[in-house]
């Protein structure tokens, strides 16, 4: 007889791991107990050694389905003497066990919620440990019910007969309850006035949504905006309403069924689309379809994809149920603010938005945006990472001084790291506004929080005007700033779990260079601890600094003019009028406010405007995603030439100028758009791989925003492999800005041992 004791470290907690532990140990009769800690999991059992071991093997290879072992330790000791088996209290300590994001419904509570004979018949918050809210409402580690935002929810006899016998399903599922004694529903108009509540809430709530109306649901991380996806007239005023005139909402469908006859949709994406994950997939508009309802084009206008969702909680389940066809599902917000979780401020922030109100008295207790991710060679790719993913970390090779970091100034994200682990934060956003910066304020405090984190280091952007970095420097914490675009590297890095040497490329919009530029097409040369900028774009100048990111007729008319005498000859007739069209040359020709960039996000704008898909835009990257879309069927194999100059010790520059002279000269003599755009892109891709042959490393680091492209991502792939080059690319942190704070840790780290 012996004693085994183990140590499990992971998202072991909230999901049943110890119920599963006590069923396995009964099934091998053996005696002892586990508890939850700060770290994990620990178990430990009596027995014969033989038995002992089959009884490891199954806890691995049993393990509940949404469970994640990262790492397992095992020691035999002196048997004990232990009488039964127990689950024991939860124990405190250092805080390292992972929290699990929150999960969509399983089908167990999905068919309980729709039968009449269940006593959870449509209540809305039925979850158990295989689904449900965690870290939405979770306040503390351990993971248990006093230390989530249903702690003032005292479960009836029922319930709580669940939740403490083992072989229950909701053993121990902390958010358990049941219409007599958990949260529900109530329907108020807007000035907070209660017209409904409970399950008439939820059936009055969805006839206002069929009747044309907009509603603000209270769900799993915050409120989304809802209104019928098939009538113009909703869409066109929730547009209005909500300041976001042409970029794409994201629909809820009601069934995976409905999702096809709108979309193409691989095994892949269904299998996604289904997952506990639940995230927004984007999906190819089907070009034919004639179902008996339609899509309003506003949705998604000038675009071939949607951003698609199914219920991912019993509430989405029972609405859609109800509705029966697809809807808008997007932010409550305003747009440039973060998504609304309080329903009294949801009142304020969205008065004039929504005409109703349908909320609930769970409190949240963090925002969570829905997560968006796209299937790309048959993998997922996030591009937001939020509900369903965040706050799972990444590893590192091994443990390492603990560094906070705060990110960028777009998309922003937190990253922090303890042990070997890099937690990364769910979706900020643009930290444009108070209450973006508010938002920031509380992830920051809540990722200490969680954690008991007393970071050593703290990370930021070395971007003198970035909020996030005033925030960082004003901190007592001894702090490292890192390029962007390094972060960026360092990011894909961890992502791939790849290693020095190698080149790293980041493409995105912009970036605070070293050199007083600002950067966006750059290249780099990693070994060891050593990082030097190798390569980046031709430089040009950006008239009105800032403010070309959103005009890329700026980047346009500054590119050309290192070309012409006349740049606004070659743009469209009508691109900026006399009186601008002088203010903007004197600027270029006296340096005044024009810095200069090598930046790839605003060659895309300049080609953009040059082709004239667009002169002005209304969100980030829209003038680069239509170049993308325009590409279509077009497919060829041309390039343009592109030069690639080696000047004596300074870095390889790729010289655009034979790419735009190229594009202007199709572009007068009619050639289709689509096809110019692919002759660009594809140039772009053969570029990257002249540097990577000029540098010899064979390991090639893709990130940045310009790599959510997928054609062009893809063209670099396949030009890459060709020439017997190994390529990485993003797969659980996003390419984007989204993915700069975790980079920033690595980065970070790097820079701290090297001194």
């Amino acid at each position: 007889m012996q004693r085994l004791r183990l140590e499990i470290s992971g998202a072991v907690q909230g999901v049943g791991f110890r119920p599963f532990v006590y069923r396995l140990a009964h099934r091998y009769n053996l005696a002892g107990w586990v508890s939850n800690t700060s770290k994990g999991v620990v178990v430990e059992v009596d027995g014969d050694t033989e038995i002992l071991a089959r009884f490891a093997e199954a806890l691995l290879k049993e393990k509940p389905p949404v469970s994640i072992v990262q790492d397992i330790r095992s020691e035999y000791l002196d048997a004990a003497g232990f009488a039964t088996f127990e689950i024991r209290a939860s124990t405190e300590g250092k805080k390292e066990a992972f929290v699990l994001p929150d999960l969509a419904t399983c089908g167990e509570c999905s068919l309980e919620i729709l039968d009449p004979d269940n006593r959870r018949y449509r209540y809305p918050f039925t979850n158990c440990t295989n689904c449900g809210p965690r870290y939405s409402i979770i306040n503390a580690i351990p993971y248990d019910r006093p230390s989530t935002t249903m702690s003032g929810f005292r479960m009836c006899g029922s319930c709580l007969r669940e939740y403490e016998d083992p072989f229950d399903r909701r053993f121990h599922a902390q958010p358990n309850a049941c219409p007599e004694c958990g949260p529900h529903l109530e329907l108020w108009d807007p000035a907070g006035v209660t017209l409904a509540e409970r399950d008439n809430a939820l059936r009055k709530a969805s006839a206002e949504i069929l009747d044309g109306k907009i509603l603000a649901i209270k769900g799993l991380g915050g409120f989304h905006l809802i209104t019928l996806a098939s009538s113009d007239e909703a869409v066109r005023t929730l547009r209005y309403r909500k300041g976001r005139e042409m970029k794409p909402f994201a629909l809820m469908f009601p069934s995976i069924f409905q999702v096809s006859e709108f979309c193409v949709v691989s095994s892949e994406e269904k299998e996604v689309l289904q997952s506990p994950r639940s995230p927004i997939v984007l999906l190819k508009k089907r070009d034919e379809h004639n179902p008996p309802i339609s899509i309003s084009e506003l949705v998604s206008p000038s675009n071939h994809e949607f951003g698609v969702m199914l219920p991912y909680t019993p509430l989405h389940i029972l609405l859609m149920m109800e509705i029966g066809e697809p809807v808008i599902a997007t932010s409550g917000n305003l747009s440039d603010e973060p998504i609304c979780i309080d329903e009294i401020e949801a009142l304020e922030r969205l008065k004039g938005i929504a005409d109703y109100l349908l909320v609930h008295n769970r409190p949240i207790a963090r925002h969570l945006d829905d997560s968006i991710v796209r299937i790309f060679k048959e993998r997922e790719m996030v591009l937001r990472r939020a509900r369903g993913y965040a706050p799972l970390p990444l590893s590192m090779d091994e443990e390492a001084a603990s560094v906070l970091a705060t990110g960028g100034h777009l998309k922003n994200t937190l990253a922090l790291s303890i042990g070997r682990n890099v937690f990364t934060s769910q979706h900020i956003g643009d930290l444009e506004t108070v209450q973006a910066l508010r938002a920031f304020d509380e992830v920051w405090n809540s990722i200490e929080v969680l954690y008991d984190a007393h970071p050593d280091i703290i990370a930021y952007d070395m971007h003198p005007d970035y909020i996030s970095s005033a925030r960082a420097r004003e901190s007592q914490i001894r702090g490292i700033p890192v390029q962007h675009h390094i972060a960026h590297v360092y990011s894909c890095m961890l992502d791939s779990a790849v290693r020095p040497p190698l080149l790293g490329v980041a493409w995105d919009g912009t970036g605070y260079g070293t050199d007083g530029t600002v950067w966006g097409g750059e290249f780099f040369h990693i070994t060891g601890g050593t990082v030097r900028r190798i390569a980046h774009l031709r430089h040009f100048p950006l008239p009105g600094g800032e403010r070309a990111a959103a005009e890329p007729r700026r980047s346009a008319l500054g590119l050309l003019s290192e070309l012409f005498d006349d740049p606004a000859r070659h743009l469209p007739l009508g691109t900026f009028s006399g009186e601008e069209l002088d203010v903007m040359k004197k600027m270029i020709s006296s340096n005044l406010n024009s810095p200069l960039t090598s930046s790839a996000g605003r060659l895309f704008d300049a080609v953009a405007s040059i082709l004239d898909l667009h002169q002005t835009i209304e969100f980030e990257g829209q003038a680069a995603m239509s170049l993308e879309h325009a590409i279509g069927d077009n497919k060829t194999e041309k390039s343009y030439p592109v030069h690639i100059l080696e000047p004596p010790g300074e870095p390889i520059i790729i010289d655009w100028a034979p790419l735009i002279e190229g594009i202007i000269i199709d572009a007068s003599e009619g050639m289709d758009t689509g096809i110019i755009s692919a002759k660009f892109h594809n140039t772009l891709a053969e570029a990257i791989a002249a540097v990577a042959e000029a540098t010899g490393e064979k390991k090639v680091v893709l990130s940045g925003g310009c790599f959510q492209n997928v054609y062009l991502l893809q063209r670099v792939l396949d030009v890459l492999e060709n020439i017997g080059y190994e390529p990485f690319i993003h797969r659980s942190l996003p390419p984007n800005d989204g993915g700069i704070a975790p980079g920033q840790v690595m980065a970070a780290l790097m820079m701290d041992s090297e001194k």
